[in-house]
């Protein structure tokens, strides 16, 4: 058998563990970060996509695989389809009554995801944080954060490639008496500030933590509060984009612009 997949060991501890919500959760959160290859009735036009729908008692759904070969061998044959992220499936799919079809017959995370599921997970990635504002008084080094939050955000900077030049989880104490805890990110690049707090703000959700909160900060490396954030702060280094990578093909490549369904 081939390698598995990130999606293949985080289905084994889902069904490994049908009764916990946090390995349902990571789940869908590798399915949301990774790339799917949807299998189309014809090459797409423009933004427009035609994907293959089968009936089913369960309902309608579309067939996505997260490796080329695996949708290849599910056909048989040469198909068309379209590269795109888990969450732009997900927004194209809300409100369609359409579930979807993950690697079925040709891998061990095969799975029928009813569009319930869909709509919740297309929800879920909406939700936007919400912007205050504060003045830092004093930073001391993170305490007691779970585990599950760290490796969240330990895995969702790694997909940032060159956004930031590096982040700080810090305690951080606000003037006029507010504390709490901040991942302070350093020269971020113009116009990636939403991206990062959502990314935050997803791995919140994702690592189960009821009613918990993260705040998020941008500052330059020259401002002299960085230099606090390096001395205290536990430190994500954000990977280097690759030079050589190529330009994701439309559609599906703008997560926030998701394909259309015809």
């Amino acid at each position: 058998m081939a390698d598995p997949t990130v999606l293949d060991a985080a289905h084994a501890a889902m069904e490994a563990a049908p009764e916990d919500a946090a390995a349902r959760l990571r789940f869908y959160e590798r399915l949301a970060d990774g790339e799917l290859f949807l299998l189309l009735t014809e090459e797409p036009e423009g933004d427009d996509i035609s994907p293959e729908l089968f009936e089913v008692a369960d309902g309608r759904f579309v067939l996505a695989f997260d490796r080329e070969e695996r949708l290849a061998q599910f056909t048989g044959r040469i198909s068309p389809y379209a590269g795109l992220s888990g969450r732009a499936l997900a927004r194209m799919l809300a409100g369609q009554g359409i579930g979807l079809g993950l690697n079925l017959e040709v891998a061990p995370s095969s799975i029928l995801i009813p569009a319930e599921a869909l709509a919740w997970l297309a929800g879920t990635l909406q939700k936007a944080p919400d912007e205050i504002e504060a003045r830092i008084a004093g930073v001391t080094p993170p305490r007691d954060l779970p585990e599950a939050l760290l490796t969240g955000l330990d895995v969702k900077l790694a997909s940032a490639a060159g956004l930031a030049q590096a982040a700080y989880l810090v305690g951080a104490e606000y003037e006029g008496g507010g504390r709490g805890h901040l991942l302070a990110f350093v020269d971020a690049r113009p116009g990636a500030q939403d991206a990062l707090a959502r990314s935050v703000a997803e791995a919140l959700t994702f690592s189960g933590i009821e009613a918990g909160a993260l705040d998020v900060a941008f500052f330059a490396a020259a401002d002299p509060v960085s230099a606090r954030l390096a001395r205290v702060g536990l430190r994500f280094d954000l990977p280097e984009p690759a030079s050589d990578r190529p330009e994701p093909a439309a559609p599906g490549s703008d997560p926030d612009r998701p394909p259309i369904l015809r």
